[in-house]
């Protein structure tokens, strides 16, 4: 599930203009990872210069920002929507290491992803506000733009 989070993280940053509005601001070159202590599952993405966000299979450096679950059941309650990535911060469920507002503009990504690729009724529980401004239209569409990404780069990989 971390490898379809951190694909479809990407994936919005190319659809979704908010998304991209939000990466914008992160500087060039900037590494951030997700992962499970101690050595779960993980995924690590940088933003380049031109502003799009790509994965990398290792780090050539230490990632400007790591958020890092306490443990692989935490994670599960945030992956499976039980939780919202705002709540497991609240309860100390993860750790962030790296400039708390970029960790901020990450959980923002985050959630819009989370809005524009799941069911309204799973949505509302993953993030912390479901976006009233979110139409029926655009959300379907981008959805399957993102989704259909996902699935290609998974093809694309196993080439």
């Amino acid at each position: 599930m971390m490898d379809v989070i951190g694909r479809g993280l990407v994936m919005a940053s190319q659809v979704d203009q908010e998304v991209q509005a939000e990466f914008a601001k992160f500087p060039d070159d900037f590494i951030f990872s997700m992962n499970v202590f101690p050595h779960g599952p993980a995924f690590i993405a940088q933003v380049t210069p031109d502003k799009q966000v790509k994965l990398l299979a290792q780090s050539p450096k230490k990632p400007d920002l790591t958020i890092t679950f306490k443990h692989l059941a935490h994670a599960y309650l945030v992956f499976s929507f039980q939780e919202s990535t705002a709540q497991a911060f609240a309860n100390d469920r993860m750790i962030a290491d790296g400039d708390l507002s970029y960790a901020i503009r990450l959980v923002r990504c985050l959630n819009k992803m989370e809005a524009l690729i799941l069911p309204k009724f799973m949505a509302s529980m993953a993030v912390k506000e479901y976006p009233t401004e979110l139409t029926l239209k655009e959300k379907v569409g981008e959805a399957a733009s993102i989704y259909l990404k996902i699935a290609q780069s998974y093809f694309k990989r196993s080439i």
